[in-house]
């Protein structure tokens, strides 16, 4: 009988941990000469799972959508991959732990840099929406081309756009020593800016299109590194 109370008594510890972790966290990071404010939401998935947003003013982060999030007992881990501004800088996680209640403190790791962090409860989750792609003007729709080069070596790239009900969808390779097939999970365009996002290989373009030459200027981001990439459209 023992046995069995001290496992209800586990399993009733683990729910209160979940419902402790759900929320609105807000604080800061201990960056060396300057505090960086951050706000963290955290809920249920309904599936198992969680989900979440985060804010970061100091680094133009603005509900960027979590990942990788793992809760085991009082240990909890997330990271960022959704944001445009951090894709340059590198990675960023968090390894938090719950000292209470209402308070979530731990380490923000970027790039091989570490920095403390204190958070605290404020009230319910707001988790914002991941951003979806949107569709693409009809006249961008195709395959397009150009080139650039890293480290004196040249490398060719191909975007192919196409839309569907939902959004659209692009097909993205770098050619250089070695064919990449980057994996896109994002394309939007607003007016005449055309992004597309690889946050798996921390791989984006933003560009502007101009009709009248049919084609696309614009900057290749690859972590901390910007190169110039103007597509033309393929004949």
């Amino acid at each position: 009988m023992r046995f069995i109370f001290v496992l209800i008594l586990a399993a009733t510890s683990w729910c209160r941990g979940d419902e402790t972790i759900s929320g609105r966290w807000e604080g800061s990071i201990q960056i060396p000469d300057r505090e960086q404010k951050v706000i963290v939401d955290l809920a249920e998935d309904g599936k198992g799972g969680w989900t979440g947003s985060v804010t970061m003013p100091g680094l133009s982060v603005k509900g960027a959508t979590l990942t990788d999030i793992t809760l085991k007992d009082s240990e909890l881990t997330f990271g960022i991959k959704s944001a445009l501004n951090v894709q340059r800088v590198g990675p960023i996680n968090f390894k938090a732990h719950l000292a209470s209640d209402d308070t979530l403190t731990g380490d923000f790791v970027e790039g091989g840099n570490t920095a403390p962090f204190t958070l605290k409860k404020t009230g319910a989750a707001q988790v914002d929406a991941p951003p979806r792609s949107t569709a693409v003007s009809k006249e961008i729709e195709g395959e397009w081309k150009g080139e650039y080069e890293m480290t004196g070596y040249p490398r060719h790239v191909t975007l192919k756009l196409l839309n569907h009900p939902d959004g659209a969808s692009a097909d993205f390779v770098i050619v250089g020593k070695k064919i990449n097939n980057l994996p896109v999970d994002l394309v939007t365009q607003e007016g005449d800016l055309l992004t597309i996002d690889s946050h798996e290989t921390g791989v984006s373009y933003e560009g502007r299109w101009h009709k009248q030459n049919a084609e696309i200027k614009g900057t290749l981001f690859q972590g901390a590194v910007e190169t110039p990439l103007v597509l033309r459209l393929a004949k």
